[in-house]
């Protein structure tokens, strides 16, 4: 398996009001994108093509939307990208980022 384009651990899923996982992973890897429990269960996934990510009108900056198979989910990353060396989620931003340029929509 190829080393993953984007990957963020310790990310809140959820959709419309009821949270999936506290503690998921989100993984760009092979043209798909995943979303996974804390536990590596897939809850969704999709080619990228398929995919749409953007940012919420109104919301924290950490916080990103990924239409997939359908389905919205509502993705809490971190705020501002964490120090190198530190733990924590990646910005909503470079998730967005990551997603259009792996589709090849746009740099």
């Amino acid at each position: 398996m190829a080393e993953p384009e984007f990957r963020a651990t310790g990310v809140r899923i959820g959709k419309r009001l009821r949270s999936l996982t506290r503690a998921g992973q989100v993984r760009i890897s092979d043209g798909r994108l995943e979303l996974l429990t804390s536990y590596g269960s897939e809850i969704d996934s999709a080619p990228l093509q398929a995919v749409r990510a953007s940012k919420p009108w109104f919301g924290p900056d950490d916080r990103a939307t990924a239409d997939l198979n359908g389905k919205r989910y509502l993705l809490t990353l971190g705020d501002h990208d964490p120090a190198p060396g530190e733990p924590g989620p990646p910005a909503a931003r470079r998730f967005i980022e990551a997603v259009r340029r792996a589709a090849g929509r746009g740099d």
